[in-house]
C-alpha cells in the first residue's frame, strides 16, 4: 500500500508544479499584455517594433489560449509564453527608451 501512496504524492506533486508553472506563465502573459496596453502607439512606430495593434493582437490572444488551455506544456502556451517574452525582452526596453522624460 505504500508504493500505491508514494505514486499518488509523486502525482500530486507533479500537478503543484504544473499548476504553479501556469500562472507563474500566465502573470507574466498579463503584464506584457498590460504593458503593451499602457504604451503610445507613436512609441513602437519610432522604435522601429511592430504596432501596438499587432502587439496587442499576439498578446491578447496569448492570453486567452493560457485561459483556455491552461497545460504549460501545450504548444498555445510555449508559443505565448516566447511571444511575452520576446515583447518584455525586446520590445518593452526599446519602447522605455523612446518615451522616457528628459
Amino acid at each position: 500500500m505504500s508504493g500505491y501512496a508514494g505514486r499518488v504524492n509523486v502525482f500530486a506533486l507533479e500537478s503543484m508544479i504544473l499548476l504553479v508553472a501556469s500562472l507563474a506563465l500566465l502573470a507574466v502573459k498579463i503584464w506584457a499584455f498590460v504593458d503593451a496596453l499602457s504604451r503610445p502607439a507613436e512609441a513602437y512606430v519610432a522604435a522601429g517594433k511592430l504596432t501596438k495593434q499587432a502587439w496587442l493582437l499576439i498578446l491578447g490572444l496569448t492570453v486567452a489560449s493560457s485561459l483556455v488551455w491552461s497545460s504549460p506544456l501545450s504548444i498555445f502556451s510555449i508559443v505565448g509564453t516566447v511571444a511575452a517574452f520576446v515583447y518584455l525582452l525586446d520590445a518593452k526596453p526599446a519602447l522605455a527608451s523612446v518615451t522616457r522624460r528628459r
